[in-house]
């Protein structure tokens, strides 16, 4: 199915925004958006976690030292939230995001505009989001994807962002870049959503394995192997799945993958640093309030793989790792003992 489609887009600005998701990633894009001019409504699945940000005017479980603007209104109601907007932004986990979609389609006005935000491939299918929201909305629908190297709370406190925008109608995404663009918030275009989305999924399990080598104290050389050859294994994967290879150089391939392979912000890596130092994948995951992505994305990217017939090392011996197949060490140690080839292969 076509990852982003469209019928064209409205000329006139638009004037509200909602965004479908209230963790740390939705509630800073709704700060961004209400900051910029734009009326914007921010729905949270849970109602408690609604009143409180509404009280509070802020978010105190995902990103507590922000404060929202006078323009920012927060809802549990998906149909106040969806009602009048002309810009949709579903800024969801990716295991939760068909279901909440499916609620959200009969709600989204025929002529707005759908944005995902979610970094993913849903294990069930293996399709990407933009093509999960494309089977529910189903009305032909534009759809664009955000994706790039991108922290929660930097955006919220207007710091220096770049990230791509990607869909295959330059309408669709001349319309995001404007409405969404800000001194400090600068999004590039692409028509590639295969390598955009590829890319900003991949690159969470690649961060895994970086946070295991740097909890294991292996050395800065490491690190910078692992990147490099984590940057080669997501490009074989969605080279074969119809991208183009110049994307993942980019902001949504190289540029996500080095902020979350060495961020002290990145959830990933931290999952990784965590297992290196021996605690099991169920403590580590309890003890966190947000979702690494890359924990649920390693098997659907093995799959994905083994679909297309590219072979992906890292992401297997990361699932052998989530898994309990293999310790951190043996898992690190075993990518350096693989056969030595050239390096374009």
């Amino acid at each position: 199915m076509n990852g982003a489609s469209g019928n064209g887009c409205r000329e006139v600005g638009i004037r509200r925004v909602a965004i479908v998701g209230a963790g740390g990633w939705g509630t800073a894009l709704a700060v961004h958006v209400s900051s910029v001019g734009h009326e914007t409504y921010l729905w949270a699945r849970d109602p408690a976690l609604a009143e409180d940000m509404r009280v509070r005017r802020a978010n105190a479980v995902y990103l507590p030292d922000v404060l929202f603007p006078p323009s920012l209104h927060v809802t549990a109601n998906l149909a106040d939230a969806l009602g009048e907007a002309e810009l949709v932004i579903a800024a969801l986990p990716s295991h939760g995001a068909r279901e909440i979609l499916k609620r959200a389609a009969p709600l989204i006005r025929r002529d707005a505009v759908l944005v995902s935000a979610t970094k993913g491939i849903e294990r069930e299918t293996l399709l990407r989001m933009s093509e999960v929201a494309a089977q529910e909305l189903g009305r032909g629908i534009p759809i664009a994807v955000l994706s790039g190297p991108s922290f929660a709370a930097e955006l919220a406190r207007r710091l220096p962002t770049a990230v791509s925008v990607a869909s295959r109608d330059p309408k669709v995404v001349e319309q995001v870049q404007a409405d969404l663009r800000a001194p400090y918030f600068r999004l590039y275009g692409t028509s590639d959503v295969v390598g955009v989305e590829i890319g900003g999924a991949l690159k969470n399990v690649i961060a895994i394995a970086a946070g295991v080598a740097e909890g294991l104290n292996l050395g800065h050389n490491a690190q910078a192997g692992l990147i490099t050859r984590g940057l080669a294994e997501i490009t074989r994967i969605a080279c074969a799945a119809g991208a183009q290879r110049d994307t993942l150089a980019g902001l949504s391939g190289l540029g996500d993958l080095v902020l979350t392979c060495t961020g002290a912000l990145s959830r990933n890596r931290h999952v990784g640093i965590e297992l290196a130092r021996g605690r099991s994948v169920e403590d580590v995951l309890a003890g966190m309030k947000m979702v690494a992505e890359g924990v649920r994305t390693t098997e659907a990217a093995l799959a994905l793989g083994r679909h297309h017939g590219v072979e992906l090392p890292i992401a297997a011996q990361v699932a052998a790792l989530l898994g309990g197949q293999k310790d951190a060490r043996a898992a690190l140690y075993e990518l350096m003992l693989r056969p030595q080839r050239s390096e374009a292969g």
